[in-house]
């Protein structure tokens, strides 16, 4: 039966990490269709309400993590091209990317990838 929809979420449903049988539900439609579900993934900001967040960067940010973006609270520019920065999203056991893979998503949807546009001005 061929795809007939995509959906994008995130790895959480509010405060909750979706688990791979989440995720397997949510490929069936009512109708027996399925659905490609895709993750949401920014890569060139931060943001504060997820899991990688921690409280104290508030205070002592780490040098890949620039200024808040004025149109989203609680997103921060990042350079992307920092080895922190990137451990945090891919290569690992305990990155982003590792996360979504687990949790049985068939893509990923890589927000802000123009994020070098900011440290270019």
């Amino acid at each position: 039966m061929p795809h007939s929809v995509v959906t994008t979420f995130s790895t959480f449903f509010e405060d909750t990490p979706l688990s791979a049988s989440d995720i397997a539900r949510i490929k069936v439609k009512e109708n027996g269709a399925e659905r490609l579900v895709v993750c949401y993934m920014s890569i060139g900001e931060a943001e504060d309400y997820r899991y990688y967040w921690e409280d104290d960067w508030a205070e002592n940010s780490p040098a890949w993590l620039g200024g808040e973006n004025p149109d989203w609270e609680g997103n921060y520019k990042v350079k992307y091209w920092d080895p922190q920065w990137q451990e945090i999203i891919y290569g690992n056991d305990r990155s982003y990317a590792k996360m979504i893979l687990d949790a049985g998503f068939d893509g990923v949807y890589l927000d802000l990838i123009d994020a070098f546009e900011y440290y270019e001005q």
